[in-house]
Order: structure tokens, then sequence, then C-alpha cells
């Protein structure tokens, strides 16, 4: 009997350490949460989109585009592409820079160019103020084509690791793609449209 009541002592101290465990466990994941939001809300944006797009952006995707490739010149037809560790390292770098870039064009509350910057080719495109607008009302939109570069990116690291030139060539297409969706959404004027004739 004593024994049994030995066993049975254990089988309910351990349940409840069990117990304290998973409530810690619980209280704990929670603070984590709580301090996730905050560590969210206290973040703050320091650079424009337009800062960020010619710092990390567009360095990486020249990156990614000048890799791999066909060049025609007076001398013949040359292939680009990575050759050596450092090179496929440089690729690798660039992926890596527009996964996290992505990240932080999505960070809400960044203006479109820094404050008082005015459009170098007006018509051309939006002012600044325009795109920071339209950005603030199309933010799911905005959001969707940098998560889209994102994976791109993503999809880019996984090519450089595995050292594939074909899938670099296809991913810089689709990337461009993604780049001029952007760029005609929110920083180009809306195209005029001739009015319909009955």
């Amino acid at each position: 009997m004593r024994g049994q009541l030995a066993a049975g002592s254990w089988s309910a101290v351990l349940c409840l350490a069990l117990l304290c465990l998973a409530l810690l466990g619980f209280t704990q994941s929670s603070s984590l949460a709580i301090a996730q939001k905050s560590a969210i809300k206290d973040r703050q944006t320091y650079s424009s989109i337009k800062d960020l797009m010619e710092s990390i952006i567009d360095p990486s995707a020249d990156v990614l585009w000048g890799a791999v490739g066909t060049v025609l010149d007076k001398e013949g037809t040359h292939e680009l592409l990575p050759k050596t560790s450092e090179e496929w390292l440089d690729v690798r770098r660039a992926a890596v820079r527009i996964i996290e870039g992505s990240n932080l064009l999505m960070m809400p509350g960044r203006e479109a160019a820094p404050v008082g910057t005015k459009s170098e080719v007006p018509g051309v495109e939006l002012e600044p103020a325009q795109m920071t607008a339209l950005i603030k009302k199309k933010r799911k939109s905005f959001d969707t084509l940098a998560k889209a570069l994102q994976a791109l990116g993503l999809e880019a690291l996984r090519a450089s690791e595995a050292k594939n030139v074909d899938s670099l060539v296809e991913i810089g297409g689709r990337m461009e793609d993604v780049c001029e969706s952007c760029h005609k959404t929110f920083w180009y004027p809306p195209e005029k449209h001739a009015p319909a004739r009955n």
C-alpha cells in the first residue's frame, strides 16, 4: 500500500509540475505576444520608400538582373553567369537584401520620399505626396506587391544556393514584372484613356 501511495503521489506531483510548466509557457507566450506587439509599435521609420529603393532594393535587383544574361557586342556573343564562389555569394547577398528590404517596405508610416522632395520628372511620375496618399489608400495592394517581391527574393536565394542559372533568369523576369506593376500603381500618373465613342 505504501508503494502504491508513493507511486500515486509521484504521479500527482508530476501532473502538477506539468500543469505549472504549461501555465508558465502560456504566460510566457502571452507575454511574448504582448512584447512583440509593443516592439512593432515602438519601431520607427527613418527612411522613405525612395531611400529604401535607391539604397537597398534597386542595387540588389540590379545584381540579380546583371548576374545572368547574354551580351552581344562587336566581339560576339558572351554569356554572363556567376562563375566563382564569390560571384554566387554576391547573388545570395542581393537576394537576402531583396527579402529583408521588402519587410522594410511593408512597415507602415513610411513616406514615399523625404518630406519636401519634389518630383524630378513632373507629369511622368506623381509628386511624392500623391504617392504617399496612394500607398495609404491602397495599402493592401502595396503590401501584396512587396510580398511578391519578397517571395521572388526567396526564390533567388534558393537559386543562388543551388547555383541554378536558368531559375535566376526566370526569376529576374518575374521580378521586373512585379516592380513595374508597383510603379504603374503608385509611381506613375493614372493612364489617360481616350473617351469612348458612341
